[in-house]
């Protein structure tokens, strides 16, 4: 997990976040939504020899960046939006946005303390207790 303020972009955050999950696990895969759509990403991802699976932005050009980016572009075109994501398997990508929601649910959307520190403390006291919940 890493929390950072509202001017951070996720991409930004996404090396520091892998190299955290490899410290545990082999990283295999990374499901990411548009956000993720982009040449630094996919340099990253396959530097690590990990398989992206992007959603192309509906705007995304077949002649920049990456060739694995390429080729997710324009297999996305080719088969359309909803046969590329079962080919992928970028409905997977739905359990953690489901994880996010049952958080924000249980939790609220927002940190009821103040200083940069104390708000990751709560967000991190909340990760564990959500953690026991889940996992019993």
């Amino acid at each position: 997990m890493e929390v950072s303020t509202d001017d951070m972009h996720d991409v930004k955050a996404l090396p520091e976040l892998v190299e955290k999950a490899e410290g545990n696990a082999r990283v295999a895969k990374l499901y990411g939504d548009g956000t993720y759509d982009s040449g630094d990403v996919y340099r990253l991802l396959e530097a690590r020899g990990i398989e992206p699976v992007v959603k192309p932005r509906r705007n995304s050009r077949l002649d920049t960046g990456p060739l694995a980016r390429r080729r997710a572009v324009e297999l996305c075109r080719e088969l359309g939006y909803e046969a590329w994501a079962r080919l992928t398997g970028y409905g997977r990508r739905w359990a953690v946005e489901t994880a996010y929601s049952t958080f924000k649910r249980l939790f609220g959307k927002h940190s009821l303390a103040r200083s940069f520190e104390n708000i990751v403390r709560e967000l991190v006291g909340k990760v564990a207790l959500y953690n026991v919940l889940v996992n019993g």
